[in-house]
C-alpha cells in the first residue's frame, strides 16, 4: 500500500505526505508544526512513520515551519546547500542532509529522486518518490516544463501538479505589472493551461490521479482549474487540494480515495 496526501497547498503554505504501512517522507513544511500535526490527525496519518523531510526551495511557503516539525519529530531535513544558505535563518533546522540536484537518497523502502526545475529560488528542485516501482511526483513552483520535469513527470503514477493560476485573471487581475510578468515567467509558476498541457503529452497510461497544486488564491478559482481539465478527467483522476484544509488520502494501485 502507498498513500499520499496534500496536507497543505497554496501560496500560505506546502506539505505532502507521501507514506507505505510502515514508513513516510514529507516534501516541504510551510505551514506551522501544530497546523501539520492537526491535519495528519484529521486524516488518521501516523506521525511516527515519517524518517526524513525534503525542502523543495527555501520560500516560506515551503520552508517555515520545518525547524519545529523536524525537532519534534527527531527527522532529518533533506536540503541543498544553496537552498539552506538562502533560507530565513530562524527557520533553519538543526539536523539536515545536504543533497545535489540528480541525487537520489534512499529511506526505508523508498527511493527519491532529486531533479532541478526553474523557479526565482536559489536551487530549486523537485521529487519523485518510488517505492516498489510506484512514483509519486511532487512538482510545483515550476516556470515551465523543462527536460527534467517532463521526465519525471512521465514516470509518475500519481502527482501533485501546480496548477497555480488561469491567465485571464492574472493579467487581468489586482496585481503590480511586474509580479504579472514574475507569476507567468520560465521562472515562476504553472498556468492551468501549461499543466493541462503538460498532462496531455507527458501523462502515462499509468498515471492514475492528478491532484492539482498550489492554485493561487487570487489568479485561480478550484472550479476554473478543474474546467480546464475537463478532457483528461475520463483518463486521469483529477482531483483538488485545498490550502484550508487537508486533501483526501489516496491509496496508489487500489485507485482509492480515503476521507
Amino acid at each position: 500500500m502507498l498513500e499520499i496526501c496534500a496536507l497543505a497547498s497554496g501560496s500560505n503554505g506546502n506539505c505532502y505526505y507521501i507514506g507505505n504501512q510502515k514508513d513516510a517522507v514529507l516534501v516541504d513544511v510551510g505551514i506551522s508544526r501544530r497546523q501539520v500535526m492537526e491535519r495528519m490527525r484529521v486524516r488518521g496519518i501516523d506521525a511516527t512513520k515519517i524518517r526524513a523531510v525534503f525542502i523543495s526551495h527555501e520560500h516560506a511557503d515551503h520552508f517555515r515551519g520545518v525547524r519545529v516539525l523536524s525537532k519534534q519529530l527527531n527527522v532529518p531535513v533533506y536540503i541543498t546547500t544553496a537552498t539552506f544558505e538562502k533560507s530565513w535563518r530562524p527557520d533553519r533546522p538543526a539536523k539536515i542532509v545536504n543533497f545535489e540536484p540528480g541525487d537520489v537518497v534512499d529511506i526505508g523502502g523508498f527511493r527519491i529522486h532529486t531533479f532541478s526545475k526553474q523557479h526565482d529560488a536559489a536551487q530549486p528542485c523537485s521529487f519523485r518518490i518510488e517505492y516498489e516501482g510506484t512514483n509519486v511526483g511532487v512538482m510545483t513552483d515550476i516556470g515551465e516544463p523543462c527536460r527534467n520535469v517532463t521526465e519525471h513527470f512521465s514516470a509518475c503514477n500519481a502527482v501533485f501538479l501546480e496548477s497555480n493560476y488561469d491567465e485571464d485573471m492574472l493579467w487581468n487581475g489586482p496585481y503590480p505589472w511586474y509580479l504579472k510578468n514574475r507569476v507567468a515567467s520560465e521562472y515562476g509558476h504553472l498556468s492551468n493551461n501549461q499543466a493541462v498541457e503538460l498532462l496531455k503529452h507527458y501523462g502515462s497510461e499509468h498515471l492514475e490521479v492528478v491532484f492539482l497544486s498550489h492554485l493561487s488564491a487570487e489568479n485561480n478559482r478550484p472550479e476554473i482549474a478543474l474546467e480546464a481539465f475537463s478532457e483528461l478527467n475520463a483518463k486521469h483522476c483529477v482531483r483538488l487540494t485545498s490550502r484550508y484544509e487537508p486533501a483526501e488520502i489516496y491509496r496508489l494501485k487500489e485507485n482509492l480515495l480515503v476521507l
